[in-house]
C-alpha cells in the first residue's frame, strides 16, 4: 500500500450527485479495493500509477469547514472513497470532520462498508440530521470477499443494527446489484427490522474494470455469462426495467421505504437542468 499525506484547501466540494449539494472525501483512493468501483476513474486526475486499492492519500486541511455555507444543505460523506477505510483508525480525518459538523444544521449522509463507523457513535448521536448507509449487495461471503476488502456481511449487518438501536436513521444501500446474483429480497427480509430505508443501484460496467468483472462472471458464474453479455455488451436494458418494476412493487406492497437509483445518469442530468 502506497500511503501519502497531502494538503487540500477545503474539504467541501460542490456535488453533481442527485441528492447532494456538497461531498466530502477525506481520502484519495480506498483500501477496500472494490473490483466494480466507479471511483477508480479518479486515477486520471491524481496521477497515481498504482492499481485501485493499492494507494491512499490522507487529506490534511487547515481551513475549518464554514458551517454557514452548508446550513440546510445536503452533505454526502463520501463519494469517491470510503471515509472509514482502515487508515482512518490511525489518522482520524473523518472523526475530525464529524467534530466540526456537530453544530451544523446540514443534512449529513454517510456511506461506508466498514464497521469502524461504530467507533464514532458518540459523535453520530449528536448530529441533528443524519443518515448512515451501509453498502450490502450479497449474502454470499465468498462473493463479497472476491469483490472487496471491507467488513464482512455479518459485520455490516451488525453495524446497521447497532446504529439503529442507538436511534440513528439507517439505510441499506444495495449497490451495486449484480444481475441474477444479488439476493435483494432475501437481503431485505433479513434486515428490515433495523433498516429504515433501502437504496437500490444497478451495476454499471465501464472503464478498465468492465473486462475484469465480465471475466470473473465467465469463470465463476459461467451459466450467467451470456446474460451479462446481453446486458453489458449488447446493451439490452430489459433486465433492469423488469427488476426496477419488481422492486417497486415489492417495496410498495410491503410498506418498505426505498429509493431507486437505477437511472442515475438521468437523475444527474435532471439536477443540472434545475441548477441552470
Amino acid at each position: 500500500m502506497v500511503v501519502n499525506e497531502i494538503t487540500v484547501n477545503d474539504y467541501l466540494t460542490k456535488s453533481n450527485l442527485p441528492d447532494s449539494d456538497y461531498v466530502i472525501n477525506p481520502y484519495v483512493g480506498c483500501t477496500h479495493g472494490c473490483k466494480y468501483c466507479y471511483a477508480s476513474f479518479m486515477k486520471r486526475f491524481t496521477g497515481h500509477k498504482e492499481n485501485w486499492g493499492d494507494f491512499i492519500d490522507i487529506k490534511r486541511c487547515n481551513k475549518p469547514i464554514d458551517l454557514r455555507n452548508i446550513s440546510g444543505k445536503n452533505i454526502f460523506l463520501s463519494s469517491v472513497t470510503d471515509c472509514y477505510n482502515q487508515y482512518e483508525k490511525d489518522f482520524c480525518i473523518t472523526r475530525n470532520i464529524l467534530e466540526q459538523l456537530i453544530d451544523s444544521d446540514c443534512n449529513l449522509s454517510i456511506s461506508t462498508k466498514s464497521k469502524l463507523i461504530l467507533r464514532d457513535i458518540d459523535l453520530l448521536k449528536q448530529m441533528k440530521n443524519l443518515i448512515v448507509c451501509m453498502s450490502i449487495n450479497t449474502l454470499n461471503e465468498k462473493f463479497r470477499s472476491d469483490m472487496d476488502n471491507a467488513s464482512t456481511i455479518k459485520e455490516r449487518m451488525d453495524t446497521l443494527k447497532e446504529l439503529h438501536n442507538n436511534g440513528i436513521y439507517t439505510v441499506l444501500f444495495m449497490s451495486p446489484i449484480f444481475p441474477y446474483i444479488t439476493e435483494w429480497k432475501e437481503i431485505i427480509d433479513q434486515t428490515k427490522d433495523y433498516v429504515d430505508e433501502y437504496w437500490f443501484e444497478n451495476l454499471n460496467l465501464r472503464g478498465n474494470y468492465k473486462k475484469e468483472i465480465l471475466d470473473y462472471i465467465r469463470t465463476n458464474y459461467s451459466d450467467l455469462y451470456s446474460d451479462y453479455i446481453d446486458i453489458y455488451l449488447k446493451k439490452n436494458n430489459k433486465y433492469w426495467k423488469d427488476l426496477a418494476e419488481e422492486i417497486n412493487n415489492y417495496c410498495n406492497l410491503n410498506n418498505i421505504n426505498y429509493t431507486n437509483y437505477f437511472y442515475h445518469k438521468e437523475l444527474v442530468e435532471k439536477k443540472k437542468k434545475v441548477n441552470k
